[in-house]
């Protein structure tokens, strides 16, 4: 870590003054931050809820509680800014971080507070016209205006009922009892006054009612109910009584109080008109009062909004402001700290680069630079020799594991590198092989590298019997790599299966007019031997010599067919993806420039066979593929680009009774001739010999199986080899001896066989 000399900042003598005032400004801030709300609620509490509050007033109690805490705000900022200065490897990086809380904290802060204004005084304006005092003159008038229709109704009934004994007192000043002429006149007034019901009464002894005339008189207890003693104590007073319910308004009047008369009508009460005036009126009052009370929340409410609002916006400037200073510090006190490192020896020490480059990402990205070059001049040898020493080990490990052998050499053609399998194949080798020349190990390799030859086939002298390799060179970095495989007993095989072919041909050509002429012969004898002189024996041992031979050519003929059959299988449960992957192991070995790839379910399939003869199948099959790509690669010539050399070998089972093995490559393809691809001595290359497929196919075919031979999409062939699993097992079951049910089979080479 480098030292840093301390700054202004960080001196007590520089933040004495400044800092006792920036903690009394904190203090005042805090003290008005916690008083402003208390006092905010005490006045709102304080006033009554039927008044809204003036724009000023909303907007001062905005402001004065929001300064405080925007203050607050930017005093956070700056506290967290001298936080982070104090982890700062740079002199006066904290000096930045509070200008920049500063800076951005009024930018945001006082366009902010003026918009909270503004909109506060602009939004209470518009509240302030729905508590005015002309809404509440029109509410006033709305009232007045139900409550006089209402009185004008009960206003004319009573002038009806007033009118109706003014008219009786006139007409009949006193009144008969049970005049038929009055209650004529009575029942036309109430009917031409449209009252619903009329009853002229007498009160008895101030309790009892007696009903003189009437027309459609209510029911008893009804006429009771609204001509109670209450009622009559009323008119005492009173010139008339007047009520009304949900059907009726009706009115009581004295006629005569010396009498105790009493006049009740009644008309049918206009319950939608009077109902309605009623409620339109308590209505309008009450969502009058309802409304100033929530323009008043929505005062209240619509100022915590703007007051939310402004803090976070002035809370995100702050944030920003500090990122943005952090943006611009960081990579410096980054670069410094580095530098450290690098000075104390680290050379492992790098400046993270941001995605966008600046000037100072550019520095950063020079001074990375840099220390790399460093490190990497220092740390090249070491993983130079790490890489070496790895590389070795993998090469001698891998070299160690495979049957081919392999020889390194280098320019001098002395020996750099041989595998156990390669002592193993040049049994004459030294003991210490490696440093010697390669002439002394093998003459006849090194021969062939004299000939300029990258592939062929090299018999060498191992005791009292010869070996024929099959060798493929390729150049290394100064130098060359031998890989070689003993093909002697694959060689022995392909001789055998030919002398077995011509063997098999020469039998069925002799074998053919034996019969006849032996059967000649002893005609001869039966016919002619008693007409032959016998004195002298001629004729007879001459046909018996005929017999006697065509018996040894029989013989000599059996022998022949029995040299060209195949050796009989050995059948066994075997595992079909060990088969094949011996039988492709040698030649990617050998052929390190081909890709070979195997594919087999899981768990592979197994397979009654001859491990043996199944594997010399395949290494053949495989063998013609490589031939074929390496055909393709010489037809094309030196320089041309084509794709890599392909051989791929699947194994699937199809159904439960059938196991396909499909070879595919990308080599020249069938030759025109495909029909007779199989048969003996049939080949389109110059060094074949025509019986490799041909002994396949007799392979395949003893193991209750076919061969088939298709084009390859995209160029090459496709083997497809399918065996009759079920057949097999039976035929295994039927013609394996039991003495050799648990023999274990010849195990193959990576090419041949060994046994």
């Amino acid at each position: 870590m480098v030292a840093v000399a301390p700054t202004s900042l960080d001196s007590p003598e520089d933040w004495s003054r400044p800092g006792r005032a920036f903690r009394l400004v904190e203090m005042l801030v805090v003290a008005l931050a916690v008083a402003t709300p208390v006092i905010t609620y005490w006045f709102v509490r304080h006033q009554s809820n039927q008044q809204l509050f003036s724009p000023g007033v909303a907007a001062a109690l905005l402001l004065i509680n929001l300064l405080p805490y925007v203050a607050l705000i930017v005093l956070i900022g700056r506290r967290i800014a001298l936080q982070r200065t104090a982890r700062s490897a740079l002199a006066g990086g904290g000096r930045l971080h509070v200008r920049l809380v500063a800076v951005f904290s009024l930018m945001a802060s006082v366009p902010i507070v003026l918009a909270v204004i503004a909109a506060s005084i602009m939004f209470q304006s518009g509240i302030q016209l729905w508590g005015s005092e002309r809404a509440r003159a029109a509410l006033t008038s709305t009232q007045a205006l139900a409550n006089e229709g209402k009185a004008l109704v009960i206003q004319r009934w009573k002038s009806e009922a007033r009118q109706m004994v003014s008219d009786m007192l006139e007409t009949a000043p006193k009144v008969p009892e049970r005049s038929p002429v009055f209650e004529d006149w009575f029942l036309r007034q109430t009917y031409f006054r449209q009252f619903y019901q009329s009853v002229l009464f007498r009160v008895i002894d101030g309790k009892r009612v007696e009903a003189l005339y009437a027309y459609e008189a209510p029911s008893s207890p009804t006429f009771t109910r609204r001509v109670s003693g209450k009622v009559l104590k009323v008119l005492r007073d009173e010139d008339s009584y007047i009520n009304y319910d949900s059907e009726v308004v009706w009115v009581v009047t004295p006629v005569d109080r010396s009498a105790n008369l009493f006049l009740y009508v009644a008309t049918p009460n206009n319950v939608d008109f009077l109902n309605r005036q009623n409620l339109a009126s308590d209505r309008i009052g009450h969502e009058y009062t309802a409304l100033i009370a929530r323009s008043r929340s929505l005062q209240l409410q619509f100022n915590a909004v703007l007051f939310g609002v402004a803090l976070l916006i002035v809370g995100i400037a702050t944030w920003i402001a500090l990122a943005v200073a952090d943006r611009l510090v960081r990579p410096v006190d980054q670069l410094v700290q580095a530098a450290g490192q690098v000075a104390d020896g680290d050379l492992s020490a790098r400046v993270p680069t941001p995605e966008r480059i600046d000037e100072i990402a550019t520095l950063g990205i020079a001074f990375n630079s840099m220390t790399e070059r460093l490190q990497d001049q220092t740390n090249a040898l070491v993983t130079a020799n790490a890489q070496l020493d790895s590389r070795r080990a993998l090469i001698e490990a891998v070299l160690s594991g495979v049957s081919a052998g392999v020889i390194a050499i280098g320019g001098d053609h002395r020996v750099r590198l041989i595998n156990a399998s390669a002592i193993a194949l040049l049994r004459n080798a030294a003991e210490q092989p490696v440093g010697q020349p390669l002439e002394a190990l093998a003459p006849e390799l090194e021969t062939m590298l004299a000939s300029g030859e990258r592939e062929g086939i090299v018999q060498i002298a191992s005791g009292s019997e010869a070996r024929t390799l099959a060798v493929k060179v390729t150049s290394d970095e100064g130098g060359q790599v031998l890989t070689f495989d003993d093909i002697t007993q694959q060689l022995n095989d392909q001789r055998r299966a030919a002398w077995a072919d011509v063997a098999r041909r020469i039998a069925h050509e002799i074998k053919n007019p034996l019969t006849p002429i032996q059967l000649a012969a002893e005609r001869l004898q039966r016919r002619y031997g008693k007409q032959v002189d016998q004195s002298d024996g001629v004729f007879a041992r001459l046909t018996e010599t005929i017999v006697r031979q065509v018996g040894d050519l029989r013989r000599m003929v059996d022998e022949f067919s029995s040299f060209a059959r195949m050796p009989k299988p050995m059948f066994r449960r075997e595992s079909l993806l060990d088969i094949a992957r011996q039988a492709m192991f040698l030649h990617e070995v050998a052929h390190p420039a081909l890709r070979f790839t195997l594919d087999a379910p899981d768990p592979a399939p197994s397979l009654v066979c001859d491990r043996r003869q199944i594997g010399q199948a395949l290494t053949n099959v495989v063998k013609n593929a490589v031939e074929a790509i390496e055909a393709r690669n010489e037809a094309a010539g030196q320089g041309a680009e084509l794709p890599q050399g392909e051989v791929h070998l699947t194994i699937q089972p199809e159904g439960d009774d059938k196991l396909i093995l499909t070879l595919g490559d990308n080599g020249v393809g069938l030759p025109v001739e495909r029909d007779r691809i199989v048969e003996p001595y049939m080949t389109t290359r110059s060094r074949g010999t025509g019986l490799g497929l041909a002994i396949v196919k007799k392979i395949v075919e003893e193991h209750c199986g076919t061969i088939g031979f298709a084009d390859r999409p995209g160029g090459g062939t496709l083997v497809t080899l399918c065996f009759d699993t079920a057949m097999l097992a039976s035929v295994a079951l039927t013609e394996t001896p039991d003495d050799a049910k648990d023999a274990r089979p010849a195990m193959l080479t990576r090419i041949g066989s060994r046994t």
